[in-house]
């Protein structure tokens, strides 16, 4: 048995320069993630028009996208793991910058489909580790709103892309390509290597408390050189290292509990977010406007994203995570129902608008709640297993929306997706664990911070434990 104490000794820092500039580091790579997420279904549009493709086929290439993902995800987990959350972050995001520049270059819609794949898998292992890695890295009081600001920032990338998208895809038969060029830029990640730090915590869940205790020296120099002594952190808790977690790992029912809970909320936020954004500009040209209109008007929708991440900024470290996420599916689905009931242009923005908003906050809550319910042991795997799951669910979810269309219309897709959100929002509200009761975490795994936001595996002998005495098991 060890001491372990890079969880308090981060906890107790004050907010400096040099969480400022992990944030924007993150930040970026979030924005390109954002930014190369829709490149597919923004440019879709268009070749149908140059190759002929049907709606089918986009059905096909987006749901092995997503398949994509779903490798990406757990094959993350996994290396940050064994390889460290800084290095994995960075390899991703290089990864999926380099596969989206190879789409400028497709010459069919069977290489273009293999090098979205290949980015898709990118993107998601990228949001995985960039998910653990703010988790880790910043203190409890303040983890949810850094989380939120990430995503403020990076977020931009979608409108971004879409108002690029709508300028230069009209242009000429292959300025679409330069679409793919811009969601290329994640590359640009390189620069900010030297600004960021391995995560203490994982290298003391690998029993590296030298290497822990260099980085924890580094960090609190430099916050301490900027804002003065710091103060004493708590006590250390004692656990023992793992070096390893296998899959069978969250079988175990204080990881299995919170890995299905957080399945559950990944696919029906896949599902419904994706199969709103991915399918706007393609269903609204089908309905009848131009290609040039359908992909402006989901570009004006998608301004609300900024202003919905920093929504949550606003709320997530004061209110609890579960129902502020229950609030804003719901939300969701009564917007997207709405904006699938009309052909007006201004309230297909409007309603558009809505839902970019709060689904962004959504996806800023989830970011912040899903690593909070897992260990450092369990918290790549867990996270990666679930949020890969639901990445992988949406490779029925473009079939399922384009079979809906072509035998019962545009507006059965918009119930689709309403209800989805709604299924995700009652499971959330009946079965989701409290993350802010302030319980002890048993011994062995990560304490609790002081303010009570969660940290241990649903919670290891905390929270979620109490929650499932109280509650029926889902299963």
């Amino acid at each position: 048995m060890h001491h372990s104490n890079a969880l308090n000794r981060l906890d107790r820092l004050p907010i400096s320069r040099f969480h400022k500039a992990t944030l924007l580091a993150v930040s970026f790579a979030y924005f390109f993630e954002f930014a190369d997420i829709n490149t597919f279904a923004t440019t879709a549009p268009k070749l149908i028009h140059l190759w002929g493709i049907t709606v089918d086929q986009i059905a096909y290439v987006t749901s092995l996208s997503f398949v994509g993902m779903f490798i990406g995800s757990v094959v993350a987990a996994s290396l940050a793991d064994r390889w460290g959350r800084k290095r994995v972050l960075v390899w991703t995001t290089v990864f999926f910058g380099l596969f989206s520049f190879a789409s400028v270059f497709s010459w069919d819609l069977v290489s273009l489909g293999v090098f979205r794949v290949l980015t898709s898998a990118g993107l998601s292992a990228m949001t995985v580790v960039a998910v653990i890695y703010v988790n880790e890295m910043y203190p409890a009081r303040v983890r949810g709103k850094f989380q939120a600001y990430a995503i403020v920032v990076g977020i931009c990338g979608t409108p971004a892309t879409n108002l690029i998208a709508s300028a230069v895809v009209p242009l000429s038969d292959w300025s679409w390509r330069l679409v793919f060029l811009w969601g290329s830029l994640g590359l640009l990640l390189v620069l900010f290597t030297r600004r960021l730090k391995e995560s203490p915590r994982w290298h003391e869940s690998r029993g590296e408390y030298d290497k822990a205790e260099t980085v924890l020296r580094e960090i609190e120099t430099r916050v301490s050189a900027e804002l003065g002594p710091l103060p004493e952190p708590a006590a250390p808790v004692r656990e023992t290292a793992s070096t390893k977690a296998p899959l069978k790992l969250l079988l175990q029912r204080k990881y299995l509990m919170p890995t299905l809970l957080l399945t559950v909320l990944w696919v029906t936020q896949t599902i419904g977010f994706f199969g709103y954004s991915s399918w706007a500009p393609t269903l609204l040209a089908k309905e009848g406007f131009s290609v040039q209109k359908s992909v402006f008007y989901v570009a004006l929708t998608t301004v609300g994203a900024p202003l919905g991440s920093y929504l949550a900024a606003l709320v997530t470290d004061r209110f609890e995570r579960k129902w502020c996420l229950v609030g804003f599916g719901t939300l969701i689905a009564v917007c997207g129902l709405l904006y699938g009931l009309t052909f007006d242009p201004v309230l297909i923005v409007v309603f558009g608008f809505l839902v970019n908003m709060f689904e962004r906050g959504y996806t800023a809550l989830g970011y912040a709640y899903s690593p909070e319910l897992f260990d450092t042991r369990s918290r790549s795997l867990g996270t990666g297993v679930s949020y890969g799951l639901g990445r992988l669910s949406n490779a029925a979810g473009p079939l399922i929306v384009a079979a809906l269309y072509d035998t019962s219309g545009y507006r059965s897709v918009f119930f689709f997706i309403a209800g989805t959100w709604l299924v995700g929002a009652l499971v959330l509200a009946v079965f989701g664990p409290l993350t802010r009761g302030g319980a002890r975490s048993a011994p062995g795994t990560d304490p609790q911070p002081g303010d009570g936001t969660g940290d241990a595996p649903g919670a290891a002998g905390g929270h979620l434990s109490r929650l499932t005495r109280k509650t029926p098991s889902p299963s």
